[in-house]
């Protein structure tokens, strides 16, 4: 297979709605820069809200399959055995089954969703080289946090068995054993995936970007921060956490945290900021529309995220495209999305380390403005030269050729 050709992809994936939630509209932004690469066909399933896939992605040949409305009636069944996918592998099964008996030809497939690496694919059954991810997930919550993250749902409980289906699931290990590459959001996810039969292994980080606003410049005096924490508060995105270590700067009074987001841990932080004494200097702003968002992006210092349980970190990306530097953990996904160069990373072994490694983190940052500028100057730059859609399918389509025998190494970034 040349380089000059166009290849001919098959990509399956449950959701591709944009008006999705969730993975699906990350893969929506990857297809779409893809199909200017490739020859793209898509099998998925048509979403209950929203137009016509084949109307959002007009570049690509899309076939879909209504949901029936017995699937997505019980939404604790659907997010925890995601009964959708195996109605979608099904129908793969049987349209592939007969597009290859007129003779249809495709280069490569890609499974590209689910995310979590608990879903055989119908692809195993087929003599079309495939491709498997990215997959994510399957991180444990830390033990010294345990007995804090009471609230974790039961699919996220039961990921204690992934090592075991990895290892005795035949039906799994026959989806990894046959495909050509099997790709993690991140490093971590071969060594959590060591025990299934995968013959190729490669990172490919699934969140993106379309577009980066100019550099900025912050001026400020040393000791004067203003910290920014965005997302779901769950336990395990430790926002409690950088409460604690707000707690432990007791000296540095300019220092103030600003928290954008809800979730059921909210109470229990609110309580900790009033416990320790620091409620006049954190600021819990609750759910805000996205242009608000991108205004306390702007207007910030810092970006502090310091999720022990992280899969990926979509709001590290977003926080680096406005030139802010990020403090963030040496684990999952920020551990590789951060590196010396535009962020600080600590370490996570218990609360009561986390909260020391943190404080000690802001205190470098809010005493030298010009690291502070120097990291954030980095982050802009790393999302440019890794984050940007175009940049993601152009990599994805060298991945491809790599994995045929047609292309040259592909690098990260």
């Amino acid at each position: 297979m040349g380089n000059d050709l166009r290849l001919k992809v098959l990509v399956i994936a449950p959701h591709l709605s944009i008006h999705d939630v969730g993975e699906g509209p990350l893969a929506h932004h990857l297809v779409k820069a893809m199909c200017k690469h490739a020859d793209v066909t898509i099998l998925a399933l048509e979403a209950a809200n929203g137009p016509p896939l084949a109307s959002q992605l007009p570049e690509a040949e899309v076939v879909t399959w209504q949901e029936p409305s017995w699937l997505a009636k019980n939404r604790f069944v659907r997010t925890m055995i995601k009964p959708h996918v195996f109605y979608l592998s099904r129908q793969v099964k049987k349209w592939l089954s007969a597009e290859l008996a007129k003779g249809r030809q495709f280069d490569i497939a890609h499974q590209m969703l689910p995310a979590a690496p608990r879903y055989p694919t119908a692809l195993r059954f087929f003599p079309i080289p495939y491709v498997i991810g990215s997959l994510g997930g399957s991180l444990p919550t830390p033990a010294a946090f345990q007995n804090e993250a009471t609230t974790e749902k039961l699919s996220t409980k039961l990921r204690f068995l992934d090592p075991f289906r990895f290892r005795y699931d035949p039906w799994l290990r026959a989806s990894y054993g046959k495909a050509d590459l099997v790709m993690g959001v991140a490093p971590y996810m071969e060594d959590v995936m060591s025990a299934a039969p995968i013959r190729k292994f490669e990172p490919f980080l699934t969140i993106g970007l379309d577009e980066v606003p100019d550099p900025i410049t912050r001026t400020r005096k040393p000791g004067e921060l203003t910290m920014l924490s965005v997302g779901r508060v769950t336990r395990t995105k430790g926002l409690r956490d950088s409460v604690r270590a707000l707690a432990l700067l007791k000296d540095l009074p300019h220092v103030r945290l600003v928290c954008v987001g809800d979730g059921d841990d909210l109470p229990e932080c609110r309580a900790e900021a009033e416990k320790l004494g620091v409620q006049d200097r954190v600021t819990f702003l609750g759910r805000l529309p996205r242009d608000q968002v991108e205004a306390h992006y702007r207007q910030s210092d810092l970006l502090i995220f310091p999720s022990f349980r992280e899969s990926m970190g979509a709001v590290l990306y977003e926080a680096m495209r406005w030139s802010l530097p990020v403090i963030t953990t040496r684990l999952g996904g920020p551990g590789s999305i951060v590196d010396e160069t535009c962020g600080l990373q600590v370490d996570v072994k218990t609360p009561s380390q986390l909260a020391e490694d943190l404080a000690a983190a802001i205190r470098k940052i809010a005493f030298d403005p010009e690291l502070g500028q120097r990291l954030g100057t980095a982050a802009r730059q790393k999302v440019l030269q890794e984050a940007l859609w175009e940049q993601k399918a152009d990599r994805l389509i060298k991945i491809y050729r790599k994995t045929l025998g047609s292309g040259e190494t592909v690098q990260e970034g």
